[in-house]
């Protein structure tokens, strides 16, 4: 089966599982709130939720070694997602969004660290890495997706129900299109020892997943809650909709754009996605039009491509782990995002808005950024005083 087409399938179950599966609830928000299922508070905490099962869907993800134990769970989480996402239609209240998004946390989780891990192998092996670095524009694919279908359910006058359903068909219909065509699992080769017992690289990971938690802060609370900030200052208008479509195809953009740029410097262009996101941040406190334009833009393009340039990062210090370290980097991601919607009902709760959340997320960004490029440099250091003394 050609590499290409592999990593094709691979991308669109992302885009199923990522911006279907996974942030489809964003879109909703608004929906759910006005029809008076839950609150503003509540919608974070069922936001929370999702994930929590992401977090142990990483988790599990990380241990999991034989290949028959990859296919059960990437295969489970795709049609996992398909079935919770049409159950959702049914869905009334607090109580029983919080548990299909649960659900729904621990699929798109399996199904990341799967499909990361086996296109990842499969694009290594084949020299295809640009290619293999293109499959994370499918997440920012679903999310465009997900925003039109929602635009579109607007103007026709549906509810949340129907959009629910409309979201299942379309997510049955791109699991039926690449199951045959998915990677498929191979016995992993022992690591080596040297790499193994490396305590630089297993530091060098350590840092990473604390950046990778920090950025799962800052990103969440405008991923999860930029709809219905939109919706806020629109009054309900069908111009809100066109917001989250938008970030989702800035996402995509974003991948394709930093998939281009030269061989090496991974962590500058890591730095730079982090503090642009940060930035993003800040503008969506601006408030009106122009900024939850910019905060689209500046949180939107820099958000997968950021997921990237974490996961070559990964696979730069240790080459051999990369299944057991996409787990790992997933699970402090899956933290991260966790503390954002508590963050966030915290907020909402004490002073009536999103305002200090946003300006927490923000801060945690640039600190993010910092921890990359001081890590970056430490290292050229400690490269040029091995050179001196050979």
């Amino acid at each position: 089966m050609p590499p290409f087409v592999q990593l094709l399938a691979s991308a669109v179950a992302l885009m199923m599982a990522m911006g279907i599966g996974r942030f489809a609830l964003t879109p909703q928000l608004p929906r759910l709130i006005a029809e008076g299922q839950f609150d503003l508070t509540a919608g974070g905490l069922i936001a929370a939720a999702n994930y929590l099962g992401y977090f142990l869907g990483a988790v599990d993800g990380m241990f999991t070694r034989k290949p028959v134990q990859v296919r059960l769970r990437l295969h489970g989480g795709l049609w996992l997602c398909v079935l919770l996402t049409l159950a959702s239609a049914e869905a009334d209240g607090f109580w029983s969004h919080l548990l299909l998004r649960f659900g729904t946390g621990v699929a798109s989780a399996w199904v990341l660290v799967m499909i990361t891990s086996l296109s990842q192998q499969l694009a290594n092996a084949h020299g295809r890495q640009r290619l293999g670095a293109q499959v994370f524009a499918g997440p920012g694919a679903g999310i465009a997706l997900t925003g039109l279908l929602a635009l579109l359910a607007h103007l026709l006058g549906l509810g949340s129900s129907a959009l629910w359903l409309i979201y299942g068909v379309a997510a049955l219909v791109m699991l039926l299109a690449v199951l045959p065509w998915l990677p498929r699992a191979m016995e992993a080769a022992p690591a080596p020892a040297t790499v193994l017992n490396n305590p630089t690289r297993g530091s060098g990971i350590g840092r990473l997943g604390l950046v990778y938690g920090l950025y799962g802060i800052g990103y969440i609370l405008p991923a999860t809650f930029l709809s219905q900030m939109a919706s806020q200052q629109f009054h309900g208008q069908w111009q809100a909709d066109l917001f989250w479509p938008a970030f989702g195809l800035a996402a995509a953009l974003g991948v394709v754009l930093v998939s281009l740029r030269r061989p090496g410097r991974t962590s500058g262009w890591l730095t730079i996605t982090l503090w642009l996101q940060g930035l993003g941040v800040l503008a969506c406190l601006l408030g009106g039009g122009i900024g939850l334009g910019l905060g689209v833009l500046l949180c939107g393009g820099p958000f997968l491509a950021c997921m990237q340039l974490v996961m070559q990062r990964s696979r730069e210090l240790a080459p051999h782990a990369t299944q057991r370290n996409a787990g790992l980097l997933t699970a402090c991601f899956a933290l991260g995002q966790l503390s954002g919607p508590l963050l966030a009902a915290l907020s909402s709760h004490f002073s009536g808005g999103l305002q200090p959340a946003l300006v927490l997320a923000a801060a945690g960004l640039v600190v993010a950024g910092v921890l990359v490029i001081s890590a970056g440099t430490g290292r050229a250091e400690g490269c040029a005083g091995l050179q001196r003394v050979g």
